[in-house]
């Protein structure tokens, strides 16, 4: 049993999964909205009214985990751990009260568990359409992480060439543009491409783009948001939206359509009621910067990312000691 818990800005996630010979199965699957780092932009600090609601998340979180005999937990937190000051205080509150031990990952490690939690799309030949190189990015609360990836299809391994991380999410750009008007929104564009343009200038990745060397991956709510709201569906449903692929016009065009329905006041917005909007509008603006510097023109949808990566590293962890220990005993089998 591998249990793995996501604390980030904006939601608290925790996947537990069973693994055997025939593979994996979930067996529980913990999405709670806490916006832990809200506020956190103009303070420093985590509030107490989002660390009463995160600790609220963590104790169904440490009540889901510990009706498991036997599990191999690890525990994260990013962007609004790595920032607030008061972040040790409340996470050694939380190891006291739930007994979960947290640990704050850098950009880095955050953006290598992203890319091995979508390590299956990576190689997924009809997803990478012969493409040697992917473009992966992550929307989060308080941070935006893109990972530049080589592909070795023969070997099925990948290399991270680089990544970047910019303190910009859907929470800290809200709480940055706080009227979100129509121009604020298109701010918010011009801002994120300010902050990814060197990564560009560095990597030249638009140069492979016009290659067709590109396959591009978005990993955050938004994207996976957007493309329920693409299929029409009346409730979110994971199996249809994880793997899927989209042409990224069809993306631009829901942008277009929540931008209308917002500013025109036009009730319509599928899927996403009018509190949520808060948030999708800066995850689109972020979006629609990284596709203008990077404009890929299909998009593979993935609602996986951070706790997958921890699941796939427990397990291969797992595995290797499970064969050096069985290497150790060869020579004894052996002799008898």
């Amino acid at each position: 049993m591998f249990a793995a818990l996501d604390l980030g800005t904006n939601n608290c996630r925790l996947l537990i999964v069973s693994s055997g010979q025939k593979g994996g199965r979930i067996i529980d699957n913990y999405n709670r909205v806490v916006r832990l780092g809200e506020g956190l932009y103009e303070t420093g600090l985590l509030s107490d009214a989002a660390m009463e609601r995160t600790m609220l998340a963590l104790h169904h979180c440490a009540a889901r985990i510990h009706r498991r005999k036997s599990f191999n937990l690890y525990a994260v937190a990013t962007e609004a751990c790595r920032r607030a000051k008061n972040a040790p205080s409340f996470l050694n509150r939380v190891k006291q009260e739930t007994g979960l031990n947290i640990s704050i990952i850098s950009p880095r490690e955050e953006v290598e568990l992203a890319v091995t939690g979508c390590s299956n799309f990576l190689h997924d030949k009809l997803l990478r359409r012969n493409r040697t190189k992917t473009l992966l990015f992550d929307i989060g609360g308080g941070s935006t992480e893109i990972a530049w990836v080589r592909i070795d299809p023969i070997r099925r391994k990948q290399t991270l060439i680089g990544c970047c991380s910019i303190p910009v999410g859907v929470i800290t750009l809200k709480e940055q543009f706080k009227r979100l008007t129509l121009n604020d929104y298109y701010q918010m564009v011009e801002f994120v491409i300010s902050k990814i343009t060197e990564f560009e200038r560095i990597h030249q990745i638009r140069a492979e783009i016009l290659r067709e060397q590109v396959q591009f991956i978005g990993v955050s709510g938004t994207v996976t948001a957007l493309a329920s709201m693409i299929l029409k569906q009346p409730k979110y449903s994971r199996a249809a939206i994880d793997g899927l692929l989209l042409d990224t016009v069809q993306v631009k065009d829901m942008i277009r359509h929540v931008l209308v329905s917002k500013f025109n006041k036009i009730c319509d917005y599928a899927t996403v009621n009018h509190s949520k909007l808060h948030y999708l509008l800066p995850g689109c603006a972020i979006f629609e910067a990284i596709h203008t510097l990077w404009p890929v023109e299909d998009i593979v949808v993935a609602d996986r990312g951070i706790r997958d990566g921890i699941i796939a590293k427990m397990q291969e962890n797992k595995l290797n000691k499970m064969n050096k220990h069985n290497f150790n005993l060869l020579p004894s089998l052996v002799k008898s």
